[in-house]
C-alpha cells in the first residue's frame, strides 16, 4: 500500500484501525458515563478488609479479613455496613455510631 511518499504495509494499517476503534469505544463508554451520572465509587476498605466503626464516636477504620476489631470499635450491625465512600450507610454512620453496649446512638457533639 503507497501513501505519499511513504511506503506501508497492510498490517500497520489495520494496526492503527483497531488502535482507533479501542481509542473510540472509550471515548465512547467515558461520555456515557458522565452523561448518565454514573461515578467511580471508592470503596470503604481495600480488598481483603472491613470496615470497623469507632465505639462512642464518629470515626471509622479498616481490619484484615480474620481479624477482629482493635479495642475501642466495632462490627457495623448486619445490613448496615457502609461498601463506598457516600453509599446510604456511610451517609447514615456520619451522625450515628455504637455505645459501648452496641446500641445506635447519635454521634455526640463535638465528635
Amino acid at each position: 500500500m503507497r501513501t505519499g511518499n511513504r511506503v506501508q504495509s497492510p498490517m500497520s494499517a489495520i494496526g492503527r484501525g483497531v488502535r482507533r476503534s479501542v481509542l473510540g469505544l472509550s471515548l465512547v463508554g467515558l461520555s456515557a458515563a458522565l452523561l448518565t451520572g454514573c461515578s467511580i465509587e471508592e470503596a470503604s476498605c481495600g480488598g481483603g478488609e472491613y470496615p470497623v466503626l469507632a465505639v462512642g464516636s464518629s470515626g471509622s477504620s479498616c481490619v484484615p479479613n480474620g481479624e477482629e476489631p482493635p479495642a475501642g470499635y466495632a462490627r457495623y450491625p448486619e445490613g448496615k455496613v457502609p461498601e463506598h465512600v457516600g453509599d446510604k450507610w456511610d451517609e447514615y454512620w456520619s451522625t450515628r455510631t455504637l455505645d459501648e453496649n452496641g446500641k445506635v446512638i447519635e454521634v455526640p457533639a463535638g465528635e
